[in-house]
């Protein structure tokens, strides 16, 4: 009986037009001192959280079920059906090594009216630029769609969220977002793509100072010196350089349910093998989706302490997780789909070292499931002995891995609800803003139909192997 259920299942996905969209919605929404405290804090949660959904899903109260979905993060603020008008509760709502940034909290909101970026050493009231470069503590956020075309790289000051929820922002053009020597830094529910380098230039970073900034590397992101950063909900893609760049002593990071797509150099962590403060980095990296089109560097590490958790990687070119310079890595609860490329399945690459120097380096694979022939190399303790922790995690399956990252990236792109927030204007949520389709500025992270298809087909055949595996 369950064989012909499956076989059944697995026909209609391969010959439907259009992914069952509708019959499966699942919504989702300064260093530590102790490292493993804070990976098993996050397990704690995401075990909360599911316990949660299971829990209601199994009382008569359904209406919540749909609300509680296993991600603790989108938990946490999107089941207050009163969340448009307490929009800074998001700032309590982090995990991992990030999950001290407190942004713009208890802060004025900041509304922007204008997505001009004209003139970056005296911006207007009303953009973008202005808010980001003030010093106190503000909550942006956005009234209508934007495409905001940075002239230079955004500088901002510490103490600020940018809140896309509720429209559909998107920042392009030069430079794009810089975190230098600042802390405590929300981005959430932005698109960001199409950056390249700028510079030779005079750029405002407060009210009262600019300078002379030389030419920018065209990253999405770039962390350079800073601290308590939470990067969550966003897109990134087609940068020039990296999608997201942490260097120069940058910790207490987490970048969570972002979707990544289209792109070489996706992440890297550490500013060189000899740069002895990034020994300290901290970076969680959860519930994202690494989507189509990527090569490598997801991330790729040099020293630190980085916690893969929960993230959904697809068909990498070269490898996902590469490093040098002797960084720990925890991989726990992933999905890693290889590519076709016989010569391409390893998860896992040591750049430019030789096994006598990277058998000693403690990377380790826990609980993650391995599809179409990929494999994970460890090295370090978790070879020979048991890894010593304070904590233990089961192998999760896939069906919860697409229930954790099935939202991953801006909350209303596609199909996802775009009619979010008190500063929503107009009936189609955005204030008829239609964002352009030339080849300049095309937005390629909502996932394509095949993409989405092909999720749909890995989330029922493991489902089925499981079934079939107990069947008698």
């Amino acid at each position: 009986m369950v064989a012909a259920i499956c076989i059944v299942l697995l026909a209609l996905l391969l010959h439907s037009p259009s992914p069952p969209c509708t019959a499966l919605n699942l919504s989702l929404p300064g260093q530590h001192p102790s490292p493993e405290l804070v990976a098993q804090e996050v397990h704690r949660k995401v075990n909360d959280s599911i316990t949660r959904r299971r829990l209601i899903q199994n009382s008569e109260n359904d209406e919540s079920s749909s609300c509680y979905t296993g991600n603790p993060i989108d938990d946490c603020w999107k089941c207050d059906s009163n969340w448009p008008n307490n929009r800074q509760r998001l700032a309590d709502c982090a995990i991992g090594f990030g999950q001290y940034a407190s942004g713009g909290k208890n802060g004025e909101f900041y509304v922007v009216t204008d997505d001009s970026d004209d003139d970056p050493v005296n911006p207007e009231p009303g953009t973008l630029r202005y808010a980001v470069i003030q010093p106190q503590p503000l909550w942006i956020v956005f009234p209508a769609n934007m495409l905001i075309k940075l002239s230079q790289e955004l500088i901002f000051n510490s103490y600020k969220t940018l809140d896309g929820r509720g429209a559909n922002v998107h920042i392009v053009g030069g430079g794009c977002i810089t975190l230098q020597y600042i802390s405590n830094v929300i981005i959430h529910n932005i698109h960001i793509h199409h950056c390249y380098p700028s510079g030779n230039t005079m750029v405002r970073s407060s009210p009262t100072h600019y300078g002379y900034r030389t030419k920018s590397d065209g990253d999405g992101i770039s962390i350079f010196g800073s601290k308590d950063i939470w990067i969550d909900h966003c897109s990134l893609s087609h940068c020039k350089d990296g999608l997201i760049d942490a260097v120069m002593g940058s910790t207490g990071i987490t970048i969570s349910n972002n979707y990544f797509s289209h792109h070489d150099e996706v992440m890297l962590l550490g500013h060189s093998d000899s740069y002895s403060p990034d020994s300290g980095m901290q970076v969680t990296i959860a519930f994202n989706h690494f989507g189509e089109k990527l090569v490598q560097r997801m991330p790729r590490c040099r020293r630190g302490y980085i916690h893969v958790v929960n993230n959904d990687f697809t068909q990498w070119e070269m490898y996902a997780i590469g490093g040098s310079g002797n960084p720990t890595i925890n991989s726990q609860g992933n999905r890693y789909t290889a590519p076709y490329d016989r010569n391409a399945k390893e998860v896992t690459k040591r750049v430019e070292t030789t096994e006598s120097e990277w058998r000693g380096w403690n990377w380790r694979s826990d609980g993650d499931i391995l599809v179409n022939g990929a494999f994970f190399i460890t090295s370090g303790q978790g070879l020979e002995v048991k890894y010593e922790k304070a904590y233990s995690v089961e192998p999760k399956s896939a069906a919860l891995i697409d229930q954790l990252t099935w939202h991953a990236g801006p909350l209303g792109v596609g199909s996802r609800d775009n009619n979010l927030g008190m500063w929503t204007t107009g009936s189609n949520g955005g204030g008829g803003f239609v964002l352009g389709s030339g080849p300049d500025y095309t937005d390629d992270m909502s996932e394509s139909l095949s993409r989405i298809r092909f999720r749909y087909f890995v989330m029922v055949f493991s489902f089925c192997a499981l079934a079939l595996a107990f069947v008698p």
